[in-house]
């Protein structure tokens, strides 16, 4: 059966008329609502504004409806106990890594402490790089610091980028810690490796990853390439695709997301994501998700896409198609803003941006982050 979520913006879709200030608004404005799951006019401009009834042809009640959703959304307590702590890359100018990651997090009302990997100047699409690599010492006397201070307790752990085995495994005694001083610590693990067939970290964090990073994890973000390499398993089709999956969850993870690198035919138009929550011993509940493939080559979404995934898993209490949907439905909105400004109206067959001008549009798009508006596609797998 095929679905399209919306969340006629944050009805707690990625869905979901249950907030206090949607469902007194959606008293007063029933016969003027669309009905749950069909999509309607777009309510925000390339710039990250609101559009006013008029502009965007939609009712006065729904526009209030998408302004009083999202202040809700700002106003949402996450409670005490979500505090992220976030290992990853940073950068001083653009959006990658942790510079990514925190904004997202914090505006869905988490707190986060974050630890930078790596403190460059720019990511890796810029022609000059300087920075700073941070090693495993210095990683341990931080986390040192926060044990003596009696402030290491979190409910998430949030990793991205790591370019050195030690370092890796350094995070690996990290978690491992406080796991044993919160067993309900939430791991969510991107498995950075590479993607299109090749790798862009050293191959030895790959046994790492396989042997001692999943069996911690809980959260499991691989793209397709990914998945391939830390399974051992050939990911070349759909039933490739869910049987390395299957693997993951037989070494305990809970959640895999497949967040990219599957295509629905060989003109590559539609990008499928794969979603799956480990039930029991052997049942899994698996979904699909299409994704429209917008052209251009963007460095730092799979980093808000774990964020957002951490912070709609915590909102709809692990119901995958829900926050799924919202993640993806986000990251389309950040990215069609960002080819906007990226491209203007030029055509991505005769121009190519500098890396400058391709830089994720994420403050822009802080709207689209809180109350997703874009439909999503997608089908329960049997």
């Amino acid at each position: 059966m095929l679905y399209s979520q919306m969340q006629p913006a944050f009805t707690i879709y990625r869905n979901l008329y249950n907030t206090p200030t949607h469902f007194a608004v959606s008293l007063i404005c029933s016969t003027l609502m669309p009905p749950p799951h069909t999509s309607s006019a777009a309510v925000i401009d390339a710039e990250g504004h609101l559009n006013s009834p008029r502009d965007s042809g939609m009712s006065f009640c729904e526009n209030g409806v998408l302004e009083a959703t999202t202040l809700e959304a700002l106003r949402r307590h996450q409670g005490d106990k979500t505090r992220v702590l976030s290992i990853q890359s940073h950068v001083v100018s653009g959006y990658c890594g942790n510079k990514s990651a925190i904004f997202p997090l914090q505006l869905h009302g988490f707190d986060v402490d974050f630890v930078n990997s790596v403190q460059f100047s720019n990511h890796t699409a810029y022609e000059h790089i300087r920075g700073q690599r941070l090693t495993e010492t210095e990683l341990a006397e931080l986390y040192e610091g926060l044990k003596l201070n009696h402030i290491d307790h979190y409910s998430h752990v949030l990793t991205g980028y790591c370019g050195n085995p030690t370092f890796l495994r350094k995070i690996i005694d990290i978690v491992t810690d406080l796991k044993m001083k919160n067993p309900d610590l939430l791991f969510v693990c991107d498995p950075v490796l590479g993607d299109n067939g090749e790798y862009y970290t050293p191959k030895e964090l790959m046994p790492i990853y396989r042997d001692e990073v999943i069996p911690l994890a809980d959260v499991l973000t691989p793209n397709a390439f990914e998945l391939q390499e830390i399974t051992g398993l050939k990911v070349e089709n759909e039933a490739d695709c869910l049987e390395a999956i299957r693997a993951l969850h037989r070494k305990g993870v809970k959640i895999v997301v497949v967040t990219s690198g599957m295509f629905d035919s060989p003109e590559k138009k539609i990008m499928h994501c794969y979603a799956s929550l480990k039930q029991g011993e052997d049942a899994f509940t698996q979904h699909r998700f299409e994704i429209p493939v917008l052209q251009g080559r963007f460095v730092g979404t799979g980093d808000v896409f774990a964020s957002l995934l951490i912070v709609w898993l915590h909102i709809y209490k692990n119901d995958i198609p829900k926050a799924v949907s919202n993640v993806i439905s986000s990251i389309q909105s950040l990215l069609r803003r960002t080819i906007k400004h990226a491209y203007g109206d030029k055509s991505p067959e005769e121009f190519t941006p500098t890396a400058a001008q391709a830089e994720l549009q994420l403050i822009q798009s802080r709207v689209d982050l809180l109350a997703p508006s874009i439909s999503i596609n997608y089908v329960k797998l049997p």
